[in-house]
């Protein structure tokens, strides 16, 4: 039998830091009562999130928080981390900002659903995985 490896939790800042550089991650919303999975790319700027992500407007920016997950995981070593961000979307409907992170955010179209969106995180998680002891 294998050793288990271990999990820390992380610090807020540790997991802001992480999920800075990580670039790409998964929005996650409930969509007629199932909870919808969608490939993302994000950037975050003065504690928000903006996101781009294939899902259709309306269904993450009127009720509800969403919520974003990013990881990066090392096979071999058994390392990793894992940062999850709860909170409230918000359309970004500023033309000449939707223009800029457009340009800036290479992201997935699926159907006519491109949509923008600034998440203000009000909960954030973060784990680290260590190697095995």
């Amino acid at each position: 039998m294998s050793p288990a490896s271990r999990m820390t939790d992380l610090t807020g800042a540790e997991a802001l830091w992480l999920l800075e550089g990580a670039g790409s991650g998964r929005l996650v919303y409930l969509l007629r009562g199932t909870v919808v999975v969608r490939p993302a790319v994000h950037v975050l700027e003065y504690g928000a999130l903006v996101v781009r992500a294939p899902v259709p407007l309306t269904a993450v920016t009127q009720g509800g928080d969403v919520t974003y997950h990013c990881d990066r995981f090392h096979r071999a070593s058994g390392t990793g981390w894992s940062v999850t961000a709860t909170g409230p979307a918000q359309d970004l409907s500023d033309a000449h900002e939707a223009a800029h992170y457009r340009r800036t955010l290479s992201g997935w179209v699926h159907g006519p659903h491109d949509t923008l969106l600034r998440i203000h995180p009000l909960t954030l998680q973060g784990h680290r995985l260590g190697g095995a002891r």
